[in-house]
């Protein structure tokens, strides 16, 4: 496994893992590759010093590293990005759309759209599971 330090065109510096050298080069000319923060598929690697293993013991312990800003801000909107992408926005219509896919009036499928706190209220009291998502307006926007 390779693990290389990348970075956009926009200097968004982020992490790769690859089952290669070859396997990155492979990814990087077929446009595969993608920055977590902007999406930009225009990906470089940063230098980087590299790991010898020269037949040490492993260390028992592993050092944990909190996350970067940049980095929690990346892996943010890239959730953001995986919620939108896969559900249909259905506007000021989503306690109306959640509750007919709950009472299989429609078809099942993730929505996403505006409602009221206490229109949110009432369908978690008739047992429909809603998560609010403080992201939208983030996404209209995104961060370059």
């Amino acid at each position: 496994m390779k693990v290389f330090n990348l970075h956009c065109e926009h200097q968004h510096a982020f992490e790769g893992w690859f089952a290669s050298s070859d396997d990155f080069d492979a990814q990087i000319a077929g446009n595969q590759v993608q920055c977590p923060v902007c999406g930009s598929t225009h990906v470089a690697k940063a230098l980087s010093a590299p790991r010898l293993n020269l037949g040490a013991e492993p260390p028992l312990q592993q050092s944990a590293v909190m996350p970067t800003p940049q980095q929690m801000q990346a892996l943010y909107l890239r959730l953001a990005r995986e919620i939108v992408a896969g559900t249909e926005d259905v506007g000021a219509q989503f306690a109306e759309e959640a509750r007919r896919i709950h009472y299989k009036e429609a078809p099942e499928r993730g929505i996403r759209g505006l409602t009221s706190k206490a229109e949110a209220e009432a369908l978690e009291d008739e047992g429909i599971k809603v998560l609010p998502m403080p992201f939208a307006d983030l996404l209209k926007n995104p961060l370059q």
